[in-house]
């Protein structure tokens, strides 16, 4: 669809993985790989794997949602409006090298507070410089990364490792549990025990 120029100026998802790239590719769709369903105008469209039954599932629901919820069930399919919880963003598919180094200096840094002025210096490019090549490869701003890098630490460290929520805030910058609670909350739509189930 994007190929064909009909996604052109209209919201469309796809696999999380292959953002990178179809952003590069296709610069006039509005990429929100974050949810899984997005509806356009007259398009729907899809992202990570599988997905292809929450479409199934989203065409049912406009017709009657009660058979949608019956077809979820019998297929035991969890809701999952968003893609952000299966996300890795060390597999990001994409070999900009000045975004790499923001990475890297990033990951070492979750637990202090974000200064861009700290973080062009360090990757030896300007903030204006910086900010405008990772809107273009990832489709985020510096500190907004830097904010997805955190919460993908914290939903790490809450998966394999027996820290309270107030040592994990700690450690990914936040000053108080609660922060972080409500933050998981916001980002995931997940609670700390959801989380911490579903290793």
């Amino acid at each position: 669809m994007a190929e064909s120029g009909l996604l052109d100026h209209h919201r469309a998802t796809t696999t999380w993985w292959l953002s990178p790239l179809f952003r590069r590719r296709y610069p006039n769709v509005l990429l929100d790989e974050s949810n899984m369903i997005v509806k356009s105008g007259r398009f729907v469209t899809a992202g990570a794997a599988l997905s292809h039954l929450d479409l199934a599932l989203w065409l049912i629901r406009q017709d009657s949602p009660r058979l949608a919820s019956l077809t979820a069930k019998y297929l035991i399919m969890d809701s999952r409006p968003s893609q952000s919880a299966y996300i890795l963003t060390d597999h990001l598919i994409h070999s900009d090298q000045l975004v790499q180094r923001f990475e890297t200096w990033a990951r070492t840094r979750l637990s202090d507070g974000f200064s861009l002025d700290e973080a062009a210096r360090a990757i030896g490019a300007s903030k204006r410089t910086l900010a405008r090549r990772m809107q273009t490869v990832l489709g985020k701003s510096p500190l907004s990364y830097f904010q997805h890098l955190r919460v993908e630490r914290a939903v790490h460290l809450l998966k394999t490792s027996s820290e309270s929520v107030d040592e994990i805030a700690t450690r990914v910058g936040y000053s108080e549990g609660v922060t972080l609670r409500t933050l998981l909350r916001r980002r995931l739509g997940l609670g700390i025990k959801e989380i911490r189930r579903n290793v």
